[in-house]
């Protein structure tokens, strides 16, 4: 992760909570780069929930805005259902052949 102080917009992804907190890490062409916490309260409404996608933008440093990303959470969570749903499927047996 990188000590420098981001800025531009990246792509963000809710980790979890800590009490009121929101922990979201920053990726970068894909990688996590660093990670920011944040008020849950400054959240986008439907965004508030695990594995949720956020574009954030960042000056010197700080955080000047939270979108949420609907389109992207979406197609994320399905990516990961389909990979589980094939890593759970039974492998054959001997017998089965």
């Amino acid at each position: 992760m990188t000590n420098e102080p981001l800025s531009g917009t990246y792509t963000a992804v809710l980790d979890r909570f800590e009490d009121e907190l929101a922990v979201l890490l920053i990726e970068d062409d894909g990688d996590v780069v660093s990670d920011v916490t944040i008020e849950r309260s400054d959240l986008p409404q439907p965004g508030r929930h695990q594995d949720a996608i956020f574009d954030v933008e960042f000056e010197d440093g700080e955080v000047v805005s939270v979108v949420y990303d609907s389109e992207t959470t979406e197609k994320r969570s399905r990516a990961a259902q389909s990979r589980f749903d094939r890593l759970s499927r039974r492998l054959p047996d001997d017998e089965d052949e």
